[in-house]
């Protein structure tokens, strides 16, 4: 329902744009968590597969165009999920011999060297300037043509649901669990009788096919693939991501996707120290919630369950508060730093969450980094009372447990 009401809801070009690149990282954030996640299984190079099926879909689509290819435009994208699909065959059988540390760095080695190959190969990837298509060709069933955006829109919607509800279906297979299980202990796995390398290598490959597809149906938003799908800085964005959202839960990687999407559009536009923010977000998740958003989500949907989350609520309006007065102290500095280096010709005068700096008065910078010192000392004395009451009610949740299985 939410996937067919929300293009009405925002209804710019723009928005609906944004959707459908959070529909294909969706995609393919939910494909790496079955490496990462649910496999246990470090990968540097999955945009690889991603890549290459969007690469092999702006073919297809252009076979198509010519009147080569009598297949429909909506099933490009599965084009791309073959090709994705196809080059794991070949790539995964050595990727997967080894796991843990010299898996990781096998999948960064593979990455590198196609990403060396994409300039060197300019038939199939299109040199510096890439490969182009047109998605508006073809048969139109229904008079769908694909050129207006909600068109495509709902096509990705299709893809994201579908391609959601079969990866959920796969860690419910015995596939799905022997995977978890050779994660968790491999050598026990070996004990009972499985090869835990042909595990590995099956549930790569089918990894590498839903990665196609999202590469196919990003191939169709964009009708540009270039060589910079493949790089290792696309992969290191779906690590990043799929880890801020949360890969020991299922859903966790969609909260990842769309937080990718928002920083790549949305944050790089509003300004150009999008990185360094985005960075320390990624240390502080590291250091204060290693399970990424989705394990915050459901550690408070445990406390709800339980009827205790109202006695917080003064707790996280205390932190969401002072958290927010650090913020604004830090990034004004941060602002006035990179304004410095970067836009000094334009002045000194710059403005930023609708607050007059100045990176030449002594002001600017003592207001800002006084701001942040005082939050930042409000922001730990309401942190140690949060954790004084979350222990309190941790306790509270044990023993009501432990009251409940006692009847």
């Amino acid at each position: 329902m939410l996937l067919i009401v929300v293009p009405w809801v925002f209804t710019s070009s723009l928005a609906r744009t944004i959707l459908s690149q959070m529909g294909v990282a969706i995609i393919v954030c939910l494909s790496f968590n079955m490496l990462l996640g649910q496999g246990g299984m470090l990968s540097f190079g999955h945009a690889v597969y991603s890549g290459l099926g969007a690469f092999v879909a702006i073919h297809t689509l252009n076979l198509v165009s010519q009147g080569r290819l009598p297949l429909p435009v909506s099933l490009v994208p599965l084009a791309g999920g073959l090709g994705g699909l196809l080059f794991a065959l070949l790539l995964g059988w050595v990727t997967t011999k080894k796991s843990a540390t010299t898996f990781a760095m096998i999948t960064l080695g593979v990455g590198e060297l196609v990403w060396a190959m994409s300039l060197m190969f300019p038939e199939f990837f299109g040199g510096e300037g890439g490969i182009t298509g047109n998605r508006v060709t073809g048969s139109r069933p229904l008079g769908i043509s694909f050129g207006p955006q909600i068109e495509l829109y709902y096509l990705i919607a299709v893809y994201t649901f579908v391609c959601t509800a079969l990866m959920y279906a796969f860690t419910r297979t015995p596939l799905g669990r022997m995977l978890n299980a050779v994660r968790d202990n491999p050598e026990r796995v070996e004990f009972v009788g499985y090869d835990t390398q042909k595990v590995r290598y099956i549930s790569f490959v089918i990894a590498a096919f839903f990665a196609g597809i999202s590469g196919g149906l990003a191939a169709l938003n964009f009708e540009i693939v270039t060589s910079e799908v493949v790089s290792g800085y696309r992969s290191g964005a779906y690590l990043l991501f799929t880890f801020l959202g949360g890969g020991t839960y299922f859903f966790g990687p969609i909260i990842g996707a769309v937080l990718m999407v928002l920083a790549f559009v949305l944050l790089s536009e509003f300004t150009k120290a999008w990185l360094l923010y985005l960075g320390m977000v990624f240390m502080l998740m590291v250091m204060f919630a290693p399970g990424g958003f989705a394990s915050l989500i459901m550690m408070n949907v445990r406390v709800a369950a339980f009827g205790k989350l109202t006695a917080l609520w003064r707790n996280y309006l205390a932190l969401l508060v002072t958290g927010l007065m650090a913020f604004a102290g830090a990034a004004s500095m941060i602002e006035m730093l990179y304004h410095l280096q970067l836009g000094a010709a334009m002045g000194s005068q710059l403005r930023f969450m609708g607050m007059a700096l100045n990176t030449a008065s002594a002001v600017s910078w003592a207001a800002a980094a006084g701001v942040m010192l005082m939050a930042l000392g409000f922001f730990e004395v309401a942190r140690r009372r949060f954790a004084l009451k979350w222990n309190d009610i941790q306790e509270s949740i044990e023993m009501e447990i432990k009251r409940r299985e006692a009847l």
